[in-house]
């Protein structure tokens, strides 16, 4: 991408982010919304640990900009996905499953502490967004990825704003689980570890992939599922229409990340079993 072109990329994704900013201070400093604190406190935190990550280890190869963004992905992935099974868990064992996913509750109710991991996650996608454009950590004319920080910021927001569809949002945030070795994956190759018969790395894929189908996919398909089947229980207006793009959206880039997945396996692969064939001759 041109110099010229890839200010007008920054131009437009740092405008929606002091946008973004600009609209949660109205909310928390004018209509006294004080709960969204807490999506202020995420992106604090968040850009607090890129801060010491980079204070501790200034001496070191570690605090190349994509090494540190991805290490603070990795503690988003823990922190989140910590969450949401200590939130699933607590509901469950207070309650019961009885009643737990019905339309009203999805859309309508708060599970405990639901609502403040929403917020800190919403701010980590700030962070990560302004952590993004300011090392230039993205690729293509349209990147792929503040757009998908954008229209998380967006829906995020939203629901937080109305109070509406906060536990839809938490059960997406399963998948998070898997972003966990996806993160892990790619600090590993930039570390240098690369050898694919190891066990270390062997068990990295295994949980790399049994967490793909399960948490990221086969959550995803049954939360759209459940969103077209309750559809008509929806209330006319953005709610539902915004529901339903977002998992088309994110079932999209589950397709697009799988096939991703499929051709960095082989490429790990493929060296390894050649080297494998080539000491047996």
């Amino acid at each position: 991408m041109d110099e010229h072109k890839r200010s007008k990329v920054e131009l437009f994704f740092f405008a929606t982010l002091l946008l973004w900013l600009s609209s949660i201070s109205f909310q928390i400093l004018l209509t006294h919304r004080t709960e969204l604190l807490y999506v202020i406190s995420g992106s604090i935190f968040y850009q607090t640990s890129n801060s010491l990550f980079r204070f501790f280890f200034s001496n070191s190869t570690l605090t190349d900009p994509l090494f540190v963004n991805t290490s603070v992905s990795l503690i988003h992935s823990i922190v989140t996905s910590a969450s949401v099974i200590f939130i699933l868990s607590k509901q469950w064992l207070s309650n019961g499953s009885s009643g737990m996913f019905d339309h009203s509750q999805l859309v309508e109710g708060t599970w405990p502490w639901a609502f403040e991991a929403l917020c800190f996650s919403c701010g980590y996608f700030a962070y990560d967004q302004w952590d993004m454009l300011h090392y230039r950590l993205y690729n293509g004319l349209i990147p792929s990825i503040l757009v998908h920080h954008l229209v998380l910021l967006i829906c995020f927001t939203l629901a937080l704003y109305r109070n509406v569809t906060i536990n839809y949002l938490i059960l997406t945030l399963i998948c998070e689980l898997h972003s966990i070795f996806l993160h892990v994956r790619k600090l590993r190759r930039m570390a240098g570890i690369r050898n694919a018969r190891s066990v270390i790395v062997k068990l990295e894929w295994f949980l790399n992939w049994v967490t793909f189908f399960v948490a990221r996919c086969a959550s995803h398909v049954l939360i759209t599922v459940k969103l077209i089947r309750d559809a008509h229980k929806f209330e006319k207006g953005v709610e539902l229409p915004l529901a339903l793009f977002g998992m088309a959206g994110m079932n999209f880039l589950n397709i697009g990340l799988g096939i991703d997945l499929l051709k960095a396996f082989k490429r790990e692969w493929k060296p390894q079993q050649a080297n494998y064939h080539q000491h047996h001759e």
